[in-house]
């Protein structure tokens, strides 16, 4: 069945999910498909902003989502997070990066080394020298994924990935599909997880 997993690296909210989903994999036998978008992108196309400037004016709200991210964390076991110091990140060149690392076949490898760099290693990750220092680290084809990045094609891809997430109901991420089903947020991993198990539990077996 169809499970779709709209990212951006720039959120730490999807970054938490990308450490769970392979534990609703392995309980489902579902396999996510990660769909690049560029959540700057859903932002102008829908009107919405950032949590950190959509509550900083609204009194506990902050401190509260604070507390609800360290229960998280608690309960999956991420201790190894680490909030980036140069959040925010601009994540065109990273989304852009991810979209050319499909076409080169190296896509998951990309998305974890990306991810980690920003959430646990905390780097600083829309400096050129320093993303291409990552590429190199993790052994990915760092000229290909430059230079694919670049491309017509890449930058058309990317933008059309995010158009049709907006088309498809997201507002923000991380934002999931299950069949034509949406669900928003960390907090929504739960329902999810019960969405694939209903709707497998329909299909023909």
């Amino acid at each position: 069945m169809n499970v779709e997993f709209f990212f951006d690296f720039g959120s730490p909210n999807a970054y938490m999910c990308h450490r769970v989903l392979p534990k609703i994999e392995a309980t489902t036998g579902a396999r996510f498909k990660y769909v690049p978008i560029l959540l700057g992108g859903v932002f102008k196309l829908t009107g919405n902003q950032s949590p950190a400037t959509a509550f900083a004016n609204i009194k506990n709200k902050p401190e509260y989502e604070r507390l609800e991210t360290e229960r998280f964390l608690r309960k999956h076991g991420l201790s190894d997070f680490r909030f980036n110091p140069h959040f925010p990140v601009n994540t065109l060149q990273l989304m852009r990066g991810a979209v050319a690392a499909q076409e080169a076949g190296v896509f998951q490898a990309f998305v974890n080394q990306v991810y980690d760099d920003m959430w646990v290693r905390g780097r600083k990750m829309d400096d050129p020298e320093v993303y291409a220092a990552s590429l190199v680290e993790a052994g990915l084809p760092k000229d290909d994924i430059l230079r694919l990045a670049q491309t017509d094609p890449v930058k058309a891809k990317l933008m059309a990935n995010t158009q049709g997430a907006v088309d498809a109901g997201v507002f923000g991420s991380p934002s999931f599909l299950v069949g034509k089903e949406l669900f928003f947020g960390k907090d929504r991993l739960r329902d999810v997880e019960e969405e694939i198990t209903a709707a497998t539990a329909t299909q023909p077996a």
